[in-house]
């Protein structure tokens, strides 16, 4: 090995650590404290009332401006939060959420499979969420093949690869 790459190995790695440290799936925050708790319990709504494509979508979308804009035109409480959210929403500008469940590319997967034609509750893959006060942090299930395949068979649904590896 050259002896640059041994110095810029030597400056890379310390900042790489202190970088995922740092970013790392617990370690990383949301950029409004989003409070499930207080919408779920609190004003009885549901996942699909933000989550919009749950049901009928690949994906469940992660809510932004235009929908929070429906409940949070002005601000009905004096929460540093819907402070922050109140700045994107009068900005119109886009809520930088950072995604907390993902699906490796090289898999194929579906909300609508899952929540209408398998008719599984948002819990069993995301937990009790809306028991959460705090914004979520990290994955309640890592998403793994072991995991799908393990739920697969309890449900006595198929297992070909190629109803997930596309």
């Amino acid at each position: 090995m050259k002896i640059k790459q041994v110095i810029l190995i030597g400056l890379l790695l310390p900042a790489s650590l202190v970088f995922a440290y740092l970013n790392g799936r617990d370690g990383g925050s949301q950029p409004i404290a989003y409070n499930h708790n207080m919408h779920v319990q609190e004003n009885d709504m549901e996942c699909l009332d933000c989550h919009v494509y749950a049901e009928d979508g690949a994906r469940a979308s992660i809510p932004n401006v235009e929908l929070c804009r429906d409940c949070h035109e002005e601000a009905s409480t004096e929460s540093e939060a819907e402070a922050a959210l109140l700045s994107y929403v009068n900005d119109n500008r886009r809520i930088p959420w950072r995604q907390i469940n993902v699906v490796p590319d090289y898999a194929y997967f579906s909300h609508r499979r899952h929540v209408k034609l398998g008719e599984l509750d948002c819990v069993a893959c995301h937990g009790e969420v809306g028991e959460m006060v705090k914004p979520v942090s990290e994955p309640f299930q890592e998403v793994t093949m072991d995991w799908c395949m393990d739920c697969h068979e309890a449900r006595n649904v198929s297992n070909d690869c190629y109803a997930c590896h596309r």
